[in-house]
């Protein structure tokens, strides 16, 4: 089955929304999400979105405050750009209806880790939802754009794959998981705003659906893929059997949380002197290095001192979710570990969103624009996702109109039903545990290379249990997977050195220059 848009767009979370509801008022937008529209990694976000909103605050701040925490390894030119560009996203959000939360003098702005300012507009302890659930009814009512929820991209179309010299993309074939069919959808601009792949590790704040999707189609199609070695560890999520993935906030730290051992002993100013408003990789190497030296299953967050009164205005999603699971946070510490949060490295892009092949755009969590660098600054990344999709979304604007060639349709004839889904699940689980173990926190170069020697097994299997059976959601997520972590373990070996949220064992010091690391492949037809 064939459908004809003039954007296609993968991905419901924040880039993606935004995207659709900026180009749909001339453009016919196709919106692809994997679950419902509302189900993403920027409906989860509770902190916030970082922006200069205060006379106290500066431009200059924020991007000394972005390079510091991204261990100067960020682009220049794409800094700057993301930080000027903050306050006009910020009002975009408002003009939609956004209720962010206000304070005496206008909207409240909270400090989170690694800022020297407040400059993070919030809504309670829950932006990313209230900001999702504002785009979403939106996007839902717009005429111009059609949402094709429970659907899973599988492969881009490229000029290489129709036989043209061309390095163009047409469009992408995409399984509706209901009904096992394959759409080929063409479009003359496609979007990538999959997330990012929190999934390829055992323990993650990440929802199930990030599995890295964008990131190994564009890698597949030719794109090149840079820093993927960057695995952001959020410093605390709650420890809890049944608290799946459930995050604290950086904020909770932000406003005065302290870092306790289970005695009650504060430890963070022995790791550093910002003690616990010290970048993430910092916390988290912390919390990991005293789990391991005394042997903890978790160390304790404690913002109980801050008052009842206080921490229900603030934090009241995080305490009745906490008060669900018997914990009282206004009167007791929460119990935490670090777990992966955030892909800082992925496809690489320019300022316009342009991924290397035509008509590809990328942006939020997919992309590598190079404002993260080898470590994101707390609550850059929602500010990011509207900056870049605005940036798509002008350049996708500007583009003459083109005529697409015939796609052709998904070819089945070959494949059937698979025998075993048993391999799949395996596979899965196998893959997501020696990433935690070999490609942490903390790596070796003899960790990192048990890993790839195992990702290259499991890629054999997985590459014949594709090719000779039908697709599935579970399949292409983990074929995704094992691409992604093919490309986290490549680029840390690459880098011959501990920066940011790399830390080698083998090469514990920091290079004097960073440099990015840059993967390219052929284009593949």
């Amino acid at each position: 089955m064939s459908h004809h848009y003039d954007v296609l767009i993968i991905g419901s979370g924040l880039a993606g929304q935004s995207a659709a509801l900026r180009l749909a008022d001339s453009k016919r937008v196709a919106v692809i999400s994997k679950r419902t529209v509302d189900v993403s990694a920027s409906a989860w976000a509770q902190g916030g979105i970082a922006a200069v909103l205060d006379s106290r605050d500066s431009i200059e701040a924020h991007i000394r405050d972005t390079f510091e925490a991204g261990s100067h390894l960020n682009d220049p030119q794409a800094t700057r750009f993301v930080v000027e560009n903050g306050r006009r996203a910020i009002d975009w959000l408002i003009d939609q209806g956004v209720p962010f939360t206000r304070g005496d003098d206008g909207y409240h702005l909270t400090r989170e880790g690694g800022h020297s300012a407040r400059r993070v507009i919030h809504v309670a302890d829950a932006t990313g939802l209230a900001v999702q659930q504002t785009l979403t009814e939106k996007l839902l009512a717009h005429p111009n754009i059609t949402v094709l929820e429970n659907h899973i991209a599988i492969d881009f179309v490229t000029g290489g794959k129709l036989g043209l010299a061309e390095n163009r993309c047409h469009g992408a074939y995409a399984l509706d998981t209901a009904s096992g069919k394959v759409l080929t959808i063409a479009a003359p601009a496609t979007l990538i705003a999959t997330g990012g792949a929190g999934k390829v590790y055992l323990y993650t704040t990440n929802p199930d659906t990030s599995t890295g999707d964008g990131i190994a189609m564009a890698w597949r199609a030719g794109c090149a893929v840079a820093n993927m070695e960057f695995i952001q560890f959020h410093p605390t999520c709650l420890y809890h059997p049944q608290a799946k993935s459930f995050l604290i906030s950086e904020a909770v730290r932000g406003e005065g949380g302290i870092l306790r051992l289970p005695d009650g002993t504060r430890f963070m100013l022995q790791h550093d002197a910002r003690a616990e408003l010290a970048p993430r990789d910092v916390v988290a190497r912390a919390i990991d290095f005293e789990m391991k030296k005394r042997g903890l299953d978790c160390v304790f967050l404690d913002i109980a001192h801050k008052g009842r009164d206080f921490i229900l205005h603030h934090f009241p999603n995080i305490h009745a979710r906490c008060l669900e699971l018997g914990i009282d946070i206004t009167r007791e510490p929460i119990p935490v570990v670090p777990a992966a949060h955030y892909t800082c490295g992925g496809i690489v892009t320019d300022l316009h969103a342009r991924t290397s092949i035509d008509g590809l755009y990328a942006a939020g969590e997919a992309a590598c624009t190079g404002l993260h660098g080898a470590n994101r600054l707390a609550s850059n990344s929602l500010l990011e996702c509207l900056v870049f999709a605005e940036a798509a979304v002008n350049d996708i604007l500007a583009q003459p109109t083109r005529k697409l060639p015939e796609l052709p349709k998904w070819d089945e004839s070959r494949v059937t039903d698979a025998d075993e889904e048993v391999v799949i699940s395996h596979n899965w689980d196998e893959l997501r545990r020696f990433m935690w173990d070999y490609v942490g926190i903390v790596r070796t170069t003899k960790r990192l290379r048990r890993a790839q020697h195992r990702i290259r097994l499991l890629m054999r299997e997985i590459d014949e249990f594709y090719a000779n059976f039908r697709v599935t959601n579970d399949l292409i997520e983990l074929r995704n997977l094992v691409v992604t972590a093919d490309l986290i373990v490549r680029c840390a070996l690459k880098r011959k050195e501990s920066r940011g949220l790399h830390f080698s064992r083998d090469y514990p010091e920091t290079a004097p220059t960073g440099r990015p690391s840059i993967l390219r492949r052929a284009r593949r037809r």
